[in-house]
Parts: C-alpha cells; sequence; structure tokens
C-alpha cells in the first residue's frame, strides 16, 4: 500500500476484532520504528509499554473510561516519558554516542555541555512538557507506520493515566505514562470504518511560499 492509500485507509478504530492478533513480525515492525522516532536532542525520553495480557488489558480498559477499543485490541501500546530527566540521563545518551559512533570527548563536549546547563535551569513541568512533545512524534510516527503495515490503531488521551501507571508498575520504572495506542484489526461491525475521511480543503491548508 502506498503512503497516501495508507492514510486515507487509516481511522481512529472504535473496535478491533478480539481473536486476530498482531503477529511478532509486524508488533517488531512497530517497536522499532518507535525507537527510530526522532526526537529533540535526540535524547530519546520516552519508552513503550506492550500489553497484549488480556487480564491486563481488561483493567487497563477499566480505567480508560470502558472504550471499546482498548478491550478489543490486539495489543495496548502505552508512551510514557521518563519521570527524571537530569544531568545523569544526559551523559548515558552521550556516552551510548561515544560507544556507537566512537566520537572523540572534545567534539562531544560543546553539546553536552550545552544541553546539560539548559535542562538545568528547567524544572519538572517545563521537563515533562518537553518530554510529552516528542512523544506525541512517536504517536504520529506509529500511527503511519501501523497505517502501512495495515494494522489498525486509534490514538487516546483519554484515560487515567495514575491508574495505569499503577496497574503496569510504571512508577517503578520511573516512567508516567501520557498517550495510548490500541493496535489490532478493524471489526465489520465497527460504522466508522465506513466513514468517508472529513478533512479541510487542501487548498485552506497548505501555503506555499515560490
Amino acid at each position: 500500500m502506498n503512503t497516501l492509500k495508507a492514510l486515507n485507509w487509516r481511522y481512529a478504530a472504535k473496535k478491533f476484532q478480539a481473536d486476530k492478533i498482531v503477529s511478532d513480525e509486524k508488533l517488531d515492525i512497530i517497536t522499532k520504528a518507535f525507537n527510530l522516532t526522532p526526537t529533540s536532542y535526540g535524547l530519546q525520553p520516552l519508552r513503550l509499554a506492550v500489553v497484549s495480557d488480556p487480564d491486563l488489558k481488561y483493567r487497563l480498559y477499566e480505567k480508560s473510561m470502558h472504550q471499546e477499543q482498548v478491550r478489543t485490541a490486539s495489543h495496548i501500546l502505552v508512551i510514557c516519558i521518563e519521570d527524571i530527566v537530569d544531568s545523569a540521563f544526559i551523559e548515558n545518551n552521550f556516552e551510548l554516542q561515544k560507544e556507537i559512533r566512537n566520537t572523540p570527548d572534545e567534539v562531544l563536549a560543546p553539546f553536552r555541555n550545552f544541553l546539560l546547563e539548559f535542562f538545568k535551569e528547567k524544572d519538572k513541568s517545563e521537563k515533562d512538557k518537553w518530554a510529552i512533545n516528542q512523544a506525541y512524534l512517536a504517536l504520529g510516527n506509529l500511527l503511519t507506520v501501523c497505517a502501512k503495515e495495515e494494522i489498525d490503531a486509534c490514538p487516546m488521551e483519554g484515560f487515567q493515566p495514575d491508574a495505569y501507571g499503577e496497574i503496569l508498575k510504571l512508577k517503578e520504572k520511573s516512567l508516567k505514562p501520557v498517550l495510548v495506542l490500541p493496535i489490532g484489526y478493524r471489526d465489520e461491525e465497527d460504522q466508522f470504518a465506513s466513514f468517508e475521511k472529513v478533512r479541510r480543503p487542501i487548498e485552506e491548508t497548505i501555503i506555499y511560499y515560490k
């Protein structure tokens, strides 16, 4: 499926075929795409929780305003932000750069020092806001990848983050859930699947400067 056809095909699935499971091969593509998502400064303040356990899915469904797509999904993807973005977190990123690229310290030092000072001046709410912006980048990327792989998905903000955190023991991992993406295969009874896509005319949304 080409890109535009895939994007026209996708919609926010409200009900999945509960017995149709996303394969490990497809899931591998999705998780690798998440890890390849670009993030500000390349710091990746994100982690992805992948839930397929039926009992856990049902408990999450109860904390998602009983939205059917959570209960019937093959997998529930929970995009989380790192709760602690400190100097150690930043230093670890540069150690990884050194390991993978073999970049000398003197080359990395100016950017590393800038980031250490930049984040030192940010309070917790500013860091969280910055990280949440990166989560939306990941969500957009996952939606496109799912469409290309013909996997249905439904981006969600309508859930109880604290309850998700408790159920999945995310606080113990210094993580905070911010977005949810149930994935699977659309149910034939989902009337939204047949709806025409509603978008403003492209002439109203694109501005050219030639």
